[in-house]
């Protein structure tokens, strides 16, 4: 966690992945996330926006807190996601305000992307 966070917003997320490299390359690619090694167990990801960590240090836990994340083009982001080994889980749905889709990555976190776009 190389920047301090505002209070009160989200500051960090941390992936528990059974394999750093291959997390690397998957949320790199899908995402264009970048990356700051501090060691063999721990590297530190970025969005651009937030921060957060993926390690080897503790045994992989899929589930935890649904993290959502925006793309401004849907189908692009769950073509690019499939093509890097996503599983879709849930079919893109509408709600108020946009429409979403379900994925889980290579080590069996659920995560959403959503757009403002019906």
């Amino acid at each position: 966690m190389s920047v301090r966070g505002h209070d009160r917003q989200i500051d960090n997320i941390e992936f528990n992945v059974a394999n750093i490299a291959r997390s690397k390359a998957f949320y790199g690619e899908a995402f264009g996330w970048t990356f700051v090694d501090y060691g063999p167990t721990y590297t530190e990801f970025s969005d651009g926006r937030l921060t957060g960590g993926f390690t080897t240090g503790e045994p992989v836990r899929p589930g935890g807190p649904l993290i959502i994340l925006y793309a401004d083009d849907l189908d692009d982001t769950q073509r690019r996601l499939e093509a890097v080994g996503a599983v879709i889980t849930r079919a893109t749905f509408s709600f108020p305000g946009g429409s979403r889709f379900h994925f889980t990555d290579l080590d069996g976190y659920e995560l959403a992307v959503w757009t403002a776009q019906p």
